[in-house]
């Protein structure tokens, strides 16, 4: 039987792509294993049928001043020893790492038995855990191009495993969990699990005008609903949705959302028109600013700034938008696929096979 490892870990965005592979490694008779930390995200979404769990210690590599940078070289270390004797147990016929820095201890200790190595980096800039790891790494998958020209021989465009239930949506199921009759277009707002305080204002702000062309589908964060606006006509809001959101998604015409890399490139695969609101500067390393502006500079998306969104002008961006969908949707339907999963996984048979 072939064995794999994956690992990767920290957010929802180093696991969910791992999941996405888990039901065809299976299907491909892989003993599948997984690498993680002790009690990051990683362990409790990938408490499934099929994977073998093994923890180790992880510190985070900052380049910042963080009291924890004094410990955390401590569970590096743990970390790099205890990923060590896992492969030296498991053996597996190949790596797949999604990044994160608890994968760094996993693929370092991997190339000292020869592992092959494949990556995957979902942002337009490769994060300091993928660049370290590529060194070791036989390839690295790439969701935007611009990446994977950064990454030079080693980087293929590839896009990001996506989740298979993602496309089995229902337009009617969507429209029926938001109570619309679908006579007007729907508006989809999202904004992470967090939610997007300035993005729920201004929306919020505008629903009078918005609501006049729009049926607006809310996913405003947890703990961000506002109880004035219960049963405003037009209006449906909820903190987030997991097994419905394939069913919004299909329900909707057109997208406002920050530009989260992997959010994004669903709605690419699902081939809806955006407006994306990044995430401004004071609040990020600007690494959404680049998302949008590609997404824009390839005509797939449109963009407006936080710095310059008040409620006037998101309504009027929002028109816009949604008059130009023709163009949109015609320059989505132009893009590679967005969902990577078939060409990663012939990358994973690929490298094993050449090892």
């Amino acid at each position: 039987m072939k064995r794999i490892v994956l690992t990767g870990g920290g957010t929802a965005g180093h696991v969910s792509p791992n999941l996405a592979l888990l039901p065809h490694l299976l299907e491909k008779g892989y003993d599948v294993h997984y690498i993680g930390s002790a009690r990051g995200i990683e362990r409790e979404m990938t408490d499934l049928p099929g994977i073998t769990y093994h923890a180790i210690q992880s510190g985070k590599l900052r380049r910042y001043f963080d009291v924890k940078n004094f410990t955390d070289p401590f569970r590096v270390a743990a970390g790099c020893a205890q990923s060590l004797k896992l492969m030296k147990k498991l053996l597996p016929d190949v790596l797949f790492s999604k990044g994160g820095f608890v994968s760094v201890p996993v693929v370092w200790a991997a190339s000292k038995f020869h592992v092959p190595i494949l990556c995957h980096e979902s942002d337009i800039t490769p994060g300091l855990a993928n660049r370290i790891s590529a060194r070791y790494a036989k390839k690295i998958c790439a969701t935007f191009p611009e990446c994977a020209a950064k990454l030079g021989s080693k980087g293929v465009l590839t896009g990001t495993p996506l989740r298979p239930e993602l496309f089995s949506g229902s337009r009617e199921k969507g429209l029926a969990l938001a109570n619309f009759d679908g006579s007007r277009p729907v508006l989809l707002m999202m904004g992470g699990s967090q939610g997007a305080q300035a993005v729920n204002r201004a929306l919020r702000e505008a629903l009078p005008d918005i609501t006049q062309e729009f049926d607006v589908l809310h996913l405003c964060g947890k703990g961000n609903e506002d109880a004035q606006l219960h049963g405003v006509k037009g209006y449906w809001q909820t903190p987030f949705l997991s097994a419905e959101l394939p069913h919004a998604l299909a329900a909707c015409d057109l997208v406002l959302s920050r530009a989260g890399a992997n959010a994004i490139n669903e709605f690419q695969a699902l081939k809806k028109p955006m407006l994306l609101v990044p995430l401004p500067l004071s609040a990020s390393r600007g690494d959404q600013i680049l998302n949008a502006q590609s997404y824009e500079k390839r005509g797939i998306a449109r963009v407006l700034y936080q710095e310059e969104m008040t409620a006037d002008s998101l309504v009027q961006a929002l028109r816009e938008t949604y008059a130009q969908r023709s163009r949109l949707l015609a320059a989505l339907d132009k893009e590679p696929a967005a969902d990577g999963t078939q060409k990663v996984l012939q990358l994973i048979e690929d490298i094993q096979k050449q090892h």
